[in-house]
């Protein structure tokens, strides 16, 4: 979900990325009734305004031939996670060791095309294939709901319908150019769909024919998808050659009020008030414009931010989100991961540890469907009845250390 910018600032909610712990997007729900309010709004609203965009109607009435209401779709605009999910939970799905070895091997087996394609836009591999990793799983997961149904939906009710009707119609001008050749194309609930999960009014300004087929194709086609995603990180501002930031130690007494991606300083200053790389090892002044981050506050790991984070950063505007794009990126250049805790005795589960809790739940006779490491609701149940059976507080349904170890010694 992108999860690109406009959606994210918009909502000021940032959208999920593929296969991280949150609130379950599920699959699209066929209509049961007639929905008479959807089938007039798509008459009488949507099909006129796709015309005016230069759509024939008998094209638009193609490409909708099948489509059903979903308001399914409707519930999904306030379960955003980036901002209720603790960063330790967050980070710990989408950067840990299966990530890691998956995206080491995507660099070797795409190694020529990342060489040009980097080489073109100035975009390292590790950052181009961090994106690819926590978008879509390498193209794994990048969603199940049919675009022109969830678009439609989101375009006639809820929240921010001007803006979700602007993205269904960049998805029928898509279809109807070429760059999209299946009308049942799926992505996540808001829209985003393809390998590195753009939304369609970013595909249509941004995308990019990687493999010179003359279609700009992010769903089948990874060279697109990879050329697309650091054309889109080169239009941000991404510097090349340039660092995205790097983990710092703080000196006792900083001024935390003075932390924020927005609060730029020339890196020269943050040395003078004792800044240093999370080693000890000094850091040398220049005038780059930086900033320092604490994303779960003085007790946690800290970071100093450059304009290459920005970028990242303009993907999907959340910090939870941009970290874990930077930190992948470094451990896919051969980097141990941060050094600092965070500030929490329960830390978050990865994926593996995630299907095993899920595994030990199921041996104890909870309904919770497939072992898939994805933590939704029939799995946050059943951990939260497992949290008060062992007397655990608080009893809330979250995936974490605590309930996978109660759970290992219950056995």
């Amino acid at each position: 979900m992108s999860r690109l910018v406009a959606f994210a600032l918009l909502c000021m909610l940032p959208v999920l990325p593929a296969n991280a712990q949150a609130p379950a997007d599920p699959s699209p729900k066929q209509a049961t009734a007639p929905d008479p309010q959807y089938d007039a709004c798509v008459a009488s609203r949507l099909r006129p305004q796709a015309i005016a965009r230069g759509i024939p109607g008998e094209t638009f009435d193609r490409f909708m031939a099948g489509v059903v209401a979903d308001r399914s779709v409707l519930d999904l605009l306030d379960a955003q996670p980036e901002f209720t999910t603790p960063i330790w939970d967050y980070l710990a799905g989408l950067v840990d060791d299966e990530r890691v070895a998956d995206g080491r091997a995507m660099l070797e087996t795409h190694r020529d095309l990342l060489a040009r394609v980097s080489a073109q836009y100035g975009v390292d591999a590790e950052t181009i294939v961090a994106v690819w990793g926590v978008e879509s799983n390498y193209g794994r997961v990048s969603g199940k709901r049919p675009l022109l149904q969830s678009l439609s939906m989101l375009s006639c009710f809820g929240r921010r319908q001007e803006f979700f009707r602007g993205e269904f119609l960049a998805t029928l001008k898509l279809l109807h150019d070429g760059d999209l050749r299946d009308p049942a194309i799926t992505g996540s609930w808001a829209g985003a769909f393809g390998h590195t999960q753009f939304m369609p009014t970013t595909y249509a300004r941004i995308a990019v024919d990687g493999d010179g087929d003359g279609r700009r194709d992010l769903v089948t086609s990874i060279p697109d998808a990879l050329a697309s995603t650091a054309n889109y990180l080169k239009r941000s501002g991404w510097q090349t050659g340039r660092p995205w930031g790097y983990e710092v130690k703080l000196p006792a007494g900083f001024d935390t009020s003075l932390a924020g991606r927005t609060s730029r300083r020339p890196l020269s200053d943050w040395v003078a008030r004792g800044v240093v790389r999370v080693d000890g090892s000094a850091i040398a002044p220049s005038d780059a414009r930086s900033a320092v981050l604490l994303p779960a506050g003085r007790n946690g790991p800290a970071f100093l931010v450059f304009r290459n984070y920005d970028a990242i950063y303009s993907y999907n505007a959340a910090e939870s989100y941009a970290l874990a794009i930077a930190t992948l990126a470094d451990r896919l250049r051969g980097g141990a991961g941060l050094a600092a805790a965070w500030p929490t005795d329960d830390p978050g589960l990865s994926r593996a540890q995630r299907r095993e809790l899920q595994a030990l739940l199921l041996a104890r006779g909870h309904a919770i469907g497939e072992v898939d490491g994805m933590i939704g609701t029939a799995t946050r149940r059943a951990i939260q009845t497992e949290q008060q059976r062992l007397g655990l507080s608080p009893a809330d349904g979250r995936a974490g250390t605590k309930i996978l170890d109660a759970l290992r010694a219950a056995k």
